[in-house]
């Protein structure tokens, strides 16, 4: 059988739970073009990784690790549980599979629970979210310099926020920008920056650029937050805006920054409930997936294109599946301006998909690169996609020798 897929939302209720349940798992061969490199065991290597990876170098300053891993390139990522503490742990990886547990969360002060995956600056310093731990138990920001893990910030749970479970991104001064899921002004999260200490060592200080939930402007980002080039922040909301579906969701700098929403949606055509943020390309147009609705039921890739200073959306493919199957974290954009993605309980088996959209002219071609089985090859893939040697690696929930995920590689 297959199993329920949850998150966290409000006073610990599910953000989704899916009826993901597989009455029967059908054995099929994987095609040859897919395998699996590591199956997470649950215990000291950790289990159930939420999200996919970020790709570092092979060693030296580029890397937080003090010699290179086997394989063609370094992955970074977080898995949720497991560990020596079963609290999660951040971990380095190689493309044959070979694992560095980099830090055990203890569930404490150091933070418990990452759902999100790792932010990796140009020092080799690693950053992320924990969704809970912490000072109050309502989550952390975090940084591990080596194995050295060293919480930079304890949400409180009021306007501050609580519960991020989003990816972080960084400016040049080094300043962290994220979301939180709850807390805020209204309760409904945030969009906050972190600004980095003058001195090394130093007290980072939290300043909350937006709080959701005032109206029709958004409620519960889940997805992180994406700049232009003129420092603008771009983000979507899991609920909220004028239909009660979701939005996509533009915040300009000033004291305060100014909210603009460019896109309610209406769960028809356009798709609804978007958990993942927004990617770019170097047009300065956007890119997102919707987990629900669209014409072929299972969400929507949309993009958002910017002309003369107005915004238009324009769905790009409607994804197939039913209920909130769809995309769950970022699609990703190859040099060749193809888009690859996942869907989570899509597919015969229910049990995710990885697909292609490749641009033809006006419209987008579908390939559907792999359907898991929820077998040995995985169960829900919720991962974002990484590139490396032609090749696309990725995380499920679920599934793999010990039913903790695994770590896939797929060859488009």
């Amino acid at each position: 059988m297959g199993k329920e897929l949850k998150s966290v939302s409000k006073a610990g209720a599910p953000i989704f739970a899916t009826a993901c349940v597989m009455a029967l798992l059908v054995s099929i061969s994987p095609a040859q073009t897919f395998s699996v490199v590591h199956n997470f065991t649950g215990g000291n290597d950790g289990g159930v990784p939420w999200n996919g990876f970020t790709v570092g170098g092979s060693g030296g300053s580029s890397a937080p690790v003090s010699a290179p891993l086997k394989g063609n390139a370094n992955f970074y990522g977080t898995a949720s549980a497991g560990g020596t503490s079963n609290y999660g742990v951040v971990f380095a990886m190689s493309t044959s599979g070979e694992e560095t547990v980099l830090h055990n969360f203890a569930g404490g002060s150091d933070g418990a629970t990452p759902y999100a995956s790792v932010l990796l600056d140009k020092s080799g310093n690693l950053y992320g979210t924990t969704t809970g731990g912490g000072s109050s138990d309502l989550g952390t920001v975090y940084e591990i310099a080596g194995t050295t893990e060293t919480v930079i910030y304890n949400f409180a749970g009021g306007t501050d926020g609580a519960h991020p479970i989003a990816d972080l991104i960084q400016d040049a001064a080094g300043n962290l920008y994220g979301t939180t899921t709850q807390g805020g002004v209204s309760g409904n999260g945030t969009v906050f920056e972190l600004v980095a200490p003058k001195t090394k060592g130093g007290t980072w200080t939290e300043a909350i650029l937006y709080s959701f939930g005032a109206g029709t402007d958004g409620s519960d980002p889940l997805g992180g937050v994406s700049f232009d080039t003129a420092g603008n922040l771009y983000g979507t909301t899991s609920g909220g805006g004028q239909y009660g579906y979701g939005t996509v969701f533009q915040l300009v700098p000033g004291t305060p920054w100014t909210e603009n929403i460019l896109h309610h949606f209406e769960n028809g055509n356009d798709g609804s409930v978007p958990y993942a943020g927004l990617i770019a390309d170097h047009a300065g147009n956007f890119y997102g997936a919707a987990t629900q609705g669209g014409t072929n039921g299972g969400g929507t890739v949309f993009q958002l294109a910017s002309s003369k200073g107005a915004w238009s959306f324009n769905v790009l493919y409607s994804v197939p599946g039913w209920g909130i199957s769809g995309t769950f974290r970022n699609v990703v954009l190859d040099t060749a301006g193809n888009l690859y993605g996942t869907t989570h309980c899509d597919g015969s088996y229910e049990a995710g998909t990885v697909y292609e959209l490749t641009p033809s002219g006006s419209n987008w071609n579908y390939t559907l690169l792999y359907t898991f089985t929820g077998g040995k090859d995985g169960l829900y893939s919720v991962s974002n996609l990484v590139s490396s040697g032609g090749k696309l690696y990725g995380t499920t929930l679920y599934g793999g020798e010990n039913n903790d995920g695994v770590v896939y590689e797929v060859t488009p």
